[in-house]
């Protein structure tokens, strides 16, 4: 019988995860499909309930039902019962269960675009206080490090993150980061600015320790200008591309029992997507 999956949200339109797995499916010889479920926040709750249903086996919940989804879970691993929110659901027995995983894939893409990227652990410095911000500091604290800085342009909202993960988490006002810049092993944009259509990052890397890592979550475009200047500066850089790759490992191993593997081949087939949707340059 094909196992059936989904990407929910709204939009849905612009999301990879359908090629990311179908990819996979493919290439492991899987009798399974993954599509598109377009989820109004309105109707999000009774979804996720019905999704056995409806007939799937799991989905992935993307913007702005995340919380939504989290809300109906009979079930929340750590990772989703910190943040309040899932990116991904399945079923144990006819519990419907749940976990966040962009921690997971912006730590593994981490690990594997700049071996030793954490050997001090000392000081991250993140930027942004949105939902993505929250499963990254969670992940930077996972791993170790002894103060995550958040900074945001509104503190009271770097303060109402940085409260849910204790002491080593301190907010701070985004004019105040290059205080800290010269203590941060990683450099972590969390922001929508660089995106595509958005405006560039302005921040200055004077301050940036040679060994320290620059990483952006944003992947339209690939080389975001905060990437491009953090390499004219010689500082090791990582793209958000790989962390969207990596997230989705966990959710194909729960739906369909095979742990895929993040490769080369699968990076250039979405580079190549990029590249035809004219996304890959700013």
């Amino acid at each position: 019988m094909t196992v059936r999956v989904c990407v929910t949200g709204q939009p849905v339109s612009y999301s990879r995860s359908p090629m990311l797995h179908g990819y996979w499916l493919k290439k492991y010889g899987i009798d399974g499909a993954y599509g598109r479920e377009e989820v109004p926040p309105e109707t999000a709750a009774d979804f996720y309930r019905s999704l056995r249903a409806r007939g799937y086996a799991g989905c992935n919940v993307t913007a702005p039902n995340k919380e939504i989804a989290f809300s109906v879970l009979d079930a929340a691993e750590e990772s989703a019962a910190v943040l309040g929110a899932a990116n991904t659901l399945w079923f144990e027995g006819d519990r419907l269960c749940g976990a966040s995983t962009d921690g997971y894939g912006f730590i593994a893409n981490l690990d594997a675009s700049a071996p030793g990227w954490d050997g001090e652990r000392k000081l991250a410095l993140v930027l942004g206080a949105g939902g993505a911000s929250r499963a990254i500091v969670h992940a930077l604290v996972g791993r170790g490090f002894e103060r995550v800085v958040l900074a945001n342009r509104t503190l009271e909202r770097a303060e109402a993150v940085a409260a849910l993960f204790g002491p080593r988490v301190v907010p701070l006002a985004f004019d105040k980061a290059g205080g800290v810049m010269g203590d941060a092993d990683i450099l972590v944009n969390c922001t929508s600015l660089g995106m595509k259509g958005a405006a560039p990052l302005s921040i200055d890397l004077d301050r940036l320790r040679p060994e320290a890592v620059v990483s952006d979550i944003v992947y339209v475009p690939l080389q975001t200008p905060l990437l491009k200047l953090a390499e004219n500066r010689g500082i090791r850089t990582v793209d958000g591309l790989g962390m969207l790759l990596h997230q989705g490992v966990p959710g194909f191993e729960r739906w369909f029992g095979v742990r895929p593997q993040v490769t080369d081949e699968l990076r250039a087939l979405l580079i190549e997507d990029l590249r035809a949707k004219g996304q890959l340059e700013a």
